[in-house]
C-alpha cells in the first residue's frame, strides 16, 4: 500500500509538471514596498482563573507584580507591591505583522505569548498593548480576548489534563493600526519592483516579455518591465497614467497576467517518512537497476551434556550449537532507457516490487552514478 503511494506521488509530480499550467504573475511575484511590517509589545493578560502568573516570590514572575502595581497607578490606586497576591493576571508578549499597503484603521490578527510562569491563557482579555517595530516606532494598539483553543487543568493531588498549547492565543482582528507605515502609497515617477518567490532567470525573462507583449510595446520604445536580476523585475508606469487610481488598474491588470514558471529539476526525499516527490521535468540517462535481498538466518540449540549414572564425577553441562544459512533472494533487474521520464521511471520500479526505503537507495544511486539529471534533496 505504501508502495503504491510512493509510486502515485511520482506520477502526481509528473503529470503537474507535464500540463505546464499557467500561473498568474500575482502567484510568483511580489509587490515592492508591499512587505509585510513586524512588531512587538509587551501587555498582561487578565480575567484568568488561576493560571496567571505566580506573585512575587524568589520564583515567580516578578515583573509581572511591577506591571500590575504599574497599571493601577495609571488609574490612580496605589497599591503595596509585596500586598499584591494575584492569579489572574499573566505577562505576555504581544507579536504581529502588518499586512502590505495597509492604511489607518486597518485590523490584523496579534499573537499572544505567555511570558512568566502562567499555567494557561484560556478565557484571558488582553489589556490594550501599543506594537512597535525593531526601530521602536508605535505603530498599532492591540487589545482584546483571547482565542487558545485548548486546556490545561491541574489539581492539587497532582492530576493534569491537558490538550493542545494553551500558553499562546490569538487575537483575530485585535490589532488596530493608528500611523501608516512608510512607503505604503505608489509614486508614478518611480518605477516599481515585482520580486520573485523563487528567483530564476527564465521565469524573470518570461514575466518581463508578457508584460510587454500584452501592453504592445514597440521594441524602439521603452520596455514597461525590464528583467534587472533573477528575484527582480523592474515595472514602469506609463505617461498616461495620471493617478492613483488608474495606477492601481495598471497593477491589477499586470498581476492577472499568466506565465510559465521554469522550475528547477529536484527530487526531494523524506527518509523518516519514506515519501518520494520529484518533478515532471527531471531526466534520466540510460542505466541499469538490479536488486535483490540477502537474508542471513542465525539459530542457536542448546545441547545438554550429562555423565554416566550413578557416577560420582563430573557434572551436567549445558551447551549451545550454532547453526547460520544464508539466503539470498532472486534479483531484480530493469533497464532504463535514456531521456526517462518520472512516470517511465515509477513504472520500472513497480515491476521490481520495491519499498519506499528501497526506492530512496535506488535513487541515491542514481545520482551518484551521474544519470539523474535534477537536483537530489535529502531531508
Amino acid at each position: 500500500m505504501v508502495k503504491k503511494a510512493v509510486v502515485g506521488l511520482l506520477i502526481l509530480g509528473f503529470w503537474m509538471s507535464l500540463s505546464q499550467a499557467q500561473v498568474r504573475i500575482k502567484d510568483v511575484v511580489a509587490i515592492e514596498n508591499g512587505n509585510r511590517i513586524s512588531l512587538i509589545g509587551y501587555g498582561l493578560v487578565v480575567g484568568l482563573a488561576g493560571t496567571g502568573d505566580r506573585p512575587s516570590s524568589r520564583r515567580g514572575a516578578i515583573f509581572t507584580v511591577q506591571s500590575i502595581s504599574n497599571m493601577l497607578e495609571r488609574f490612580g490606586i496605589t497599591v503595596p507591591r509585596e500586598d499584591l497576591r494575584t492569579r489572574n493576571v499573566a505577562a505576555v508578549m504581544v507579536t504581529a505583522q502588518i499586512p502590505p499597503f495597509s492604511h489607518v484603521g486597518s485590523r490584523f490578527d496579534v499573537v499572544v505569548s505567555s511570558l512568566g510562569d502562567a499555567t494557561s491563557l484560556e478565557g484571558g482579555v488582553l489589556l490594550m498593548t501599543p506594537l512597535r517595530d525593531a526601530a521602536g516606532n508605535a505603530y498599532a494598539m492591540a487589545q482584546g480576548p483571547l482565542s487558545v483553543g485548548g486546556f490545561n487543568v491541574e489539581t492539587t493531588a497532582g492530576e493534569r489534563l491537558k490538550k493542545n498549547h494553551s500558553l499562546v492565543g490569538r487575537i483575530p482582528d485585535g490589532g488596530y493600526l493608528q500611523v501608516e507605515p512608510p512607503n505604503q502609497n505608489i509614486d508614478l515617477s518611480k518605477p516599481i519592483g515585482l520580486h520573485l518567490n523563487e528567483p530564476d532567470f527564465v521565469t524573470a525573462r518570461r514575466i518581463a516579455d508578457q508584460i510587454n507583449n500584452y501592453f504592445k510595446v514597440n521594441p524602439e520604445e521603452k520596455a514597461l518591465a525590464q528583467p534587472i536580476s533573477p528575484g527582480l523585475v523592474q515595472l514602469y508606469f506609463p505617461d498616461s497614467l495620471q493617478s492613483p487610481a488608474q495606477a492601481v488598474n495598471y497593477i491589477a491588470q499586470i498581476e492577472t497576467l499568466t506565465v510559465n514558471v521554469d522550475v528547477e529539476a529536484r527530487v526531494v526525499i523524506n527518509e523518516r517518512t519514506g515519501t518520494i516527490v520529484a518533478g515532471g521535468n527531471v531526466q534520466i540517462d540510460e542505466v541499469m537497476i538490479s536488486h535483490g535481498n540477502l537474508t542471513i538466518h542465525t539459530m542457536s540449540s542448546p545441547v545438554i551434556s550429562q555423565p554416566a549414572p550413578f557416577s560420582r564425577v563430573g557434572r551436567t553441562v549445558v551447551t549451545r550449537v550454532t547453526q547460520t544459512t544464508a539466503e539470498e533472494g532472486e534479483a531484480k533487474t530493469a533497464v532504463i532507457q535514456k531521456t526517462t521520464t518520472v512516470s517511465e521511471l515509477a513504472s520500472a520500479l513497480n515491476t521490481l516490487g520495491l519499498k519506499p526505503r528501497d526506492i530512496i537507495a535506488i535513487f541515491q544511486a542514481i545520482k551518484e552514478a551521474g544519470a539523474l539529471k535534477a537536483k537530489l534533496i535529502i531531508n
